[in-house]
Order: C-alpha cells, then structure tokens, then sequence
C-alpha cells in the first residue's frame, strides 16, 4: 500500500473534528467521536480521497443542522446514548438505561436536523395498560417483577432513523438442481425390495431482478435495542409531517449515534439480503447452489428522520431490561427476566411425564 499523504486535512464528517489516520485500524477516525471515514487511496498520487457520501455529509450547510431550538444534550456514561431535551429540565437519570451518570455533550458540529418526523398518537394510558395486560401473560416472569409498579416509568422518547431510497438491477447466476428419481434394488432379510432413490440434475441458471426500495429503515440510535425495534416495525413513513420542534415539546429526543455513511453501508447489507432472496425465488427447479447477485445501485437518497416509542427501562437483579412500544401503531415488543424455580418446575413436569409415557408404552 502507497504511503499516505498528510498534507491535507479530513475533518470528521459526524462532529467536524479533525480525523486522524489510525495505523491499526487502517482508516481515518475521528479522536473525538470516533467515527471512521471511508476512503479510497489514489494509486499514481498516494493521497486519500474520500467517498462522495462522506463528503456530501460533511458539506451539509449549517442551516440545515441543530435542532432549530435551544436544546441541551448530555451523554450517558453506561449506555453511551446521547438525549436531548429542554434546558429546563433536571434532576434526570438517563432515558435508555436508568444510569445517573451523565455527563454535558459537547459537538464541533451541529447535528444533521432531521427532515420529518412522526408524532405520536398511541397515548401513554393505552401503553401503559398494554404493558400491564403483557407482563401478567408472561408466566415465567418472577413473581415480585409483577407486583412492582413498573408502568409508572414509562415515558415517550423520538429516535434517530436513516431511510433510504434505491432503485437496483441485479442479474444473478446460479446452478438450478432439478429431482429425478431412479428405482434401487437392495435385499433386506433374505427377500429383495426397491426404492425410490432421489437424484439432482444441475444445469446453469441466470436472470435479472428489478426492484425499487422505498424507505429502507436503519435505526440510528444506541440508547434502544434494535432487536426490539425490529420487532415494533415498521414505522409508517408515508405519514411523516415535517420537523417542527411543537412535536417535541415535553419528550426526549435521542441524538443518531449511527453516522450517515455507517447507516447507509449497513442499508446497503440489508437490500443485498433481500436481492439475494428475490433472485433465489426466481432459480427455475428444486433447489439451487452457487448463487452470485451482481447489484447496481441508481437514484439513492436517503432522510434522515424521529420516530416516537414509548419506553420503560428497569433492572432486575443486575441487568437492565426494555420495552419498546412504537408510539404509531401500538406494537410492542420487549425482554423480561425469567424465574429460575418456575423454568426448574417446567423440567420437572417434563421429565414426569416422559416417565409416565415410557412406563405406559412398556406394560
């Protein structure tokens, strides 16, 4: 590898730090933030050249950054999550984790504001009852977790999202296996039987698929599993109003932790996925081998928006639990501890019963 050139400067497209070349991680990062730019190396000159998405991120101009009212963030020493909110505000633990600690956040730059956003419409009283009904379904839950008064924390939160648009054209090749079958003939206890035997037949493959994603959704936040966003998906994007801070008033707003071009890679990984499945639909046979998609990517964009979840946060023991509710629609997903004695009850039962049934199958 070319040796590479310091001569100019790379602020970091996330805060505007200046990045740094990182020996062992072979990229640039940013010291303060931590976020690694993507680069590609000029071979004649040795010189790094960034990726158009980093540089476009870095040259968004101010207007279109900050949250368009006085706001103050403060970082989470625990869970790392950023949360922004009133000046006015005090006395709080973090929103995400339960952690007292928390410390001012302080940017270079303003963050990208977001472009739209969507208002709640699911009430914290309808939540909160939800939970109720949840929690009393979930057998294996200790019985003291039920009796605590855990809906009194719930409290609504918009978190950072990155969608993304994309029209793609993605031949793919691959090895149809098509059944046959032939008759075997084998001697089993002195007589001679037949079988049917099953055989694949592979000949080469091709086609083409044509696909146009609408808003591709990658959470941006840090501070809410994306396991459980995942399951409260999705959102409704076709609903969303434009940013205006009236929304805001009296929630918690997280700070994206996934930078843009960290969001869009992983965007990208989770369109190829989806490639893969629709060409695989289209492998002609039984079944297939060997098969290679060869993606294009055309007319990207992508927006950067706050989607509301209602959440409560608690701990048991020593760890730390969610549930998520996503603050349009209502659906809920979430972790609860499991009670050692009723999961030990269960194996109990089960083995009784298995020997209840071999005792029964010998007389």
């Amino acid at each position: 590898m070319p040796d590479i050139s310091a001569l100019d400067k790379f602020p970091c497209s996330a805060c505007g730090a200046q990045a740094q070349w990182n020996p062992a991680k072979q990229q640039l990062v940013c010291p303060f933030c931590g976020t690694t730019a993507p680069f590609t190396v000029n071979t004649a000159t040795g010189e790094i050249e960034e990726l158009d998405l980093a540089r476009a991120l870095r040259e968004i101009p101010d207007q279109d950054r900050g949250w368009q009212a006085e706001k103050r963030a403060v970082q989470c020493q625990s869970c790392k999550a950023v949360s922004v909110f009133d000046p006015g505000r005090v006395g709080q633990n973090c929103d995400f984790c339960g952690s007292p600690a928390l410390v001012d956040y302080q940017e270079i730059k303003a963050p990208i504001r977001p472009q739209s956003l969507l208002p709640f419409t699911v009430s914290d009283s309808t939540v909160r009852e939800q939970i109720r009904k949840w929690y009393a379904s979930k057998w294996l839950a200790p019985g003291r977790l039920k009796s605590r008064a855990l809906v009194d924390r719930v409290h609504g939160v918009y978190i950072p999202y990155w969608t993304f648009d994309a029209h793609v054209v993605c031949p793919w090749n691959a090895e149809a296996g098509h059944y046959y079958y032939t008759t075997e003939t084998y001697r089993e206890g002195g007589r001679t039987r037949t079988r049917q035997v099953r055989h694949v037949r592979w000949v080469p493959a091709s086609g083409e698929v044509r696909h146009f994603f609408d808003d591709e959704p990658v959470p941006g936040t840090r501070g809410v599993s994306h396991a459980l966003l995942a399951q409260v998906e999705p959102f409704p994007t076709k609903d969303l109003r434009p940013y205006d801070t009236a929304f805001l008033s009296g929630f918690v707003v997280e700070h994206y932790q996934i930078v843009l071009f960290d969001a869009a890679k992983r965007s990208e990984d989770a369109m190829a996925a989806k490639l893969r499945s629709m060409c695989a639909a289209q492998i002609p046979g039984d079944t297939y081998r060997n098969l290679q998609i060869h993606p294009v990517y055309s007319g990207q964009t992508f927006k950067h928006i706050l989607v509301p979840v209602w959440l409560l946060t608690y701990k048991f023991g020593s760890k730390a639990y969610q549930v998520v509710v996503n603050g349009v629609t209502g659906r809920m997903a979430g972790d609860y501890p499991k009670s050692f004695w009723k999961i030990a009850l269960l194996v109990l039962v089960g083995i009784i019963i298995l020997l209840v049934v071999l005792t029964l199958g010998q007389e």
